[in-house]
């Protein structure tokens, strides 16, 4: 099997290992954080097995499993409540085939295999470059002045990150001004996810690394805030059962995006299972393609996860990027400039690493995912489809899939064609509200209030502002901008993701509220109406666009937003009559 290892900044780090029955291989790491050779584990770790158990298993219900057929199940993270039932037993390695031939058979168990590792992908590289191409490449400049991945949680799945300035664990300096949620560390059973590797930190520093603040390198979706889950240990690897629990425990605590760089040339059921679940929460996956030059590995293979394979400055496949029918972008991965650790993440000591890997594409990606998200964009298959139709084309699907990423680009198109919908909608529906209170003998009530509301909740009140070229400049006083650029029913998205895929806001719940209070205002009525006709806009164009990820649903989305569009059109009517008064 090909298995991949992680190193530091100064040495070569893509190994190929023999067969799984070969000798554990080593792997030398020559850079400032140690020049010790340690011994890392083969494909499997001996004599034990993961089984991801039915999640209305009770643990009296998973016990009795195991005693019927003699082992000892153990909960893998026993202070994580809701992780998926992942067990872990340890058994005489001439019973595996036998015990895992029942386990796959058995009703009250979802998947049942090897005990498998995973490992970063990623290769260090030559002298390190003072300048992100990298950035430039994907168009970060352009679409910064657009959207940044204001309010979106993007969970890094690796060694952790140096976002800690407690228990001898550092935050790194040029991750001062980045807003860090609470992580896990799987690997120490702990809250605790620090870096004492490096790689998750370089990684963590393409998607969201303080921007603009005048100390080393940018983020590309720094306006983001950043969630670690430590599931792979100083030396590059962890379980899959780790990295299953660290995908489920991210996609359960927040994360809109998830981060992959990580991967394993075997399958694990345990695994897909957790990729699954966090696809099925609306959570963009986003995962490296791999360094074997061959087939996809996995995570990135399965279903649901979007797998970037790397690219040079020259827009040339990587050599070491791995190729495939899945592959569904590529993104630079050569020569990646950013922030990393030394000495174990133990103090204030910090470095500019240049890497390779399909490990430093990938965050490109998520990224790139990350400020798509924070646009309104939040339904997995929407977010690949549209950083997919602004990819660069390149004509080899199986290296590059749609193209090469283009963030600015994507970012870019969104707002616009938000905007135009949106607007357009707003247009229509106005006239059709018009023209119905003529019909039935009224008139329509004057003055700027119903602009104000219509403009409002239906397109932003400062739509163009970008063209100003003042969102970027404004610096912690961003979201103000960000407010103004977008309609009411998107705020939520700046301050409670989580809490857009209700659609609380874009609803005929402020109209009717404001009708409540307002509808025997003169001077206020006209916004009243104003408001639900700008509502009724947006939900046009939610409905329409199917971009949005919805609790209930894709079909229940377009029953909400035509129920609740033709609920404020009603608003509106009552409200802009002026003989009505």
């Amino acid at each position: 099997m090909r298995a991949f290892f992680l190193a530091s900044s100064a040495s070569l780090a893509l190994f190929v290992a023999g067969p799984a029955s070969a000798e554990p291989f080593a792997a030398r790491f020559d850079g400032p954080t140690s020049d010790m050779t340690v011994s890392s584990p083969g494909d499997w770790l001996p004599g034990k097995i993961v089984v991801d158990v039915k999640d209305n298993l009770s643990e009296d219900e998973i016990q009795k499993l195991g005693d019927e057929l003699g082992i000892t199940l153990v909960d893998n993270s026993p202070d994580i409540k809701d992780d998926g039932k992942i067990e872990i037993a340890e058994v005489e390695p001439s019973r595996i085939a036998s015990l895992l031939a029942k386990l796959r058979g058995d009703p009250r168990v979802e998947a049942a295999e090897p005990l498998g590792v995973m490992r970063a992908l990623f290769t260090p590289n030559d002298p390190k470059y003072t300048e992100q191409w990298h950035m430039t490449r994907v168009g970060a400049e352009r679409g910064w002045e657009y959207a940044c991945g204001q309010g979106v949680t993007v969970a890094v799945v690796d060694t952790g990150i140096a976002c800690y300035d407690e228990q001898g664990f550092m935050k790194g300096t040029d991750l001062a001004g980045t807003a860090c949620v609470d992580g896990y560390n799987f690997v120490g059973k702990n809250k605790i996810a620090a870096d004492d590797q490096g790689h998750g930190t370089h990684v963590a520093g393409t998607i969201a690394q303080t921007t603009n603040n005048g100390i080393g390198v940018a983020g590309l979706a720094h306006c983001a805030k950043l969630m670690p889950v430590k599931v792979l240990s100083a030396r590059g690897w962890g379980t899959m059962a780790d990295v299953a629990e660290g995908i489920r425990w991210a996609a359960d605590n927040g994360a809109q995006v998830i981060n992959l760089s990580l991967g394993s040339s075997s399958k694990s059921g345990v695994v897909e299972n957790a990729v699954k679940h966090a696809y099925k929460k609306g959570v963009v996956v986003v995962a490296a393609a791999g360094n074997s030059g061959r087939s996809v590995g996995y995570p990135a293979a399965y279903d649901g996860v979007i797998a970037v394979s790397a690219t040079d400055r020259n827009d040339a496949i990587a050599w070491f990027s791995s190729r495939g029918p899945q592959v569904a972008i590529g993104a630079p991965g050569v020569a990646v400039t950013q922030q990393t650790i030394c000495e174990a993440g133990k103090n204030k000591c910090e470095q500019w690493g240049v890497f390779n890997g399909t490990s430093m594409a990938s965050p490109h990606v998520a990224g790139a995912a990350a400020i798509l998200v924070g646009q309104g964009v939040t339904d997995p298959d929407s977010v690949r489809a549209v950083l997919q139709s602004t990819a660069s084309p390149k004509e080899d699907k199986n290296l590059f899939g749609a193209g090469i990423l283009e963030s600015g680009k994507a970012t870019i198109h969104t707002h616009w064609a938000h905007v135009g919908v949106r607007l357009a909608a707003l247009f229509a529906l106005a006239l059709v509200v018009v023209s119905r209170i003529k019909k039935q003998g009224g008139s329509v009530e004057k003055g700027a209030g119903k602009w104000f509301g219509a403009l409002l909740t239906g397109v932003g009140l400062l739509p163009f502002l970008p063209l100003l070229g003042i969102p970027a400049r404004l610096g912690g006083m961003r979201w103000v901008a960000e407010l103004a650029m977008r309609p009411l029913g998107e705020w939520d998205l700046l301050f409670s993701p989580g809490l857009h895929r209700w659609l609380p806001l874009a609803s005929v719940a402020p109209a009717f509220l404001l009708t409540t209070f307002f509808f025997n205002n003169k001077t206020l009525r006209p916004f009243v109406g104003g408001v639900a006709l700008g509502t009724a806009a947006l939900l046009v164009q939610i409905g329409i666009s199917g971009e949005t990820f919805f609790a209930m649903g894709s079909f229940m989305l377009r029953i909400f937003c035509a129920l609740n569009a033709l609920g404020c059109l009603w608003v509106a009517r009552m409200s802009l009559d002026a003989k009505r008064s």
